[in-house]
């Protein structure tokens, strides 16, 4: 666990799950060990929160996907190549994409640093600072699952979206709460309230 306040980076890409981009966002706001996060929404991710969420619109998005105004967190633009995130110099603790599509993470693994998503999880990489790339796709092919060894062995987090049933969620979002506490805990900041797994006790 972190013993700082913490600076994390946050991507939603153009994969289906923007709830679990949502949850992550409003479970970082809440947490009072995160300072400061930096959001960078890609232009792909617009048009699955329109069709999943009814959410649009890039001006004020953070807000609409917290549900309120945030002093912690700051959206930026993915085609700000400039923006603070994109240099090893910049303070962060670490990165999330949730979700990440395939598209983005072949980016990541091939070192395109194409725009700031890339260029921030590139950062990471190099900084060796944590990188969790929370992937959705079905079924992978051999392209998806190089690309994912790649990233992993230049020291990414591969985290597919599999929500936990165990647990017996009584819901989608309660399934999105449990995989992004799941998810933060991997980076030091487990949550309270989240399910841990007791075997036979």
């Amino acid at each position: 666990m972190s013993d700082h306040p913490m600076r994390i980076t946050v991507a939603i890409t153009g994969a289906s799950g923007a709830i679990f981009g949502q949850i992550l966002l409003q479970t970082l706001e809440a947490d009072e060990r995160v300072e400061l996060v930096n959001f960078i929404p890609s232009e792909n991710s617009l048009r699955v929160l329109a069709e999943e969420m009814r959410i649009s619109g890039r001006n004020g998005l953070a807000e609409k996907l917290v549900g309120k105004m945030s002093a912690k967190i700051h959206q930026l633009s993915d085609s700000d190549i400039g923006a603070c995130v994109a240099s090893g110099s910049y303070p962060a603790d670490g990165m999330i994409i949730l979700p990440c599509s395939m598209g983005t993470l072949a980016g990541i693994a091939n070192g395109l640093a194409q725009n700031l998503i890339e260029r921030a999880a590139d950062v990471c990489l190099k900084e060796r600072r944590p990188l969790v790339l929370c992937v959705r796709e079905t079924p992978f092919n051999k392209i998806h699952l190089r690309n994912m060894g790649l990233a992993a062995d230049a020291g990414a987090t591969i985290f597919p979206v599999i929500p936990a049933f165990y647990n017996n969620p009584i819901d989608s979002t309660e399934m999105a709460q449990q995989f992004v506490a799941r998810v933060l805990a991997h980076i030091g900041l487990p949550q309270p309230g989240a399910y841990v797994w007791k075997g036979d006790e």
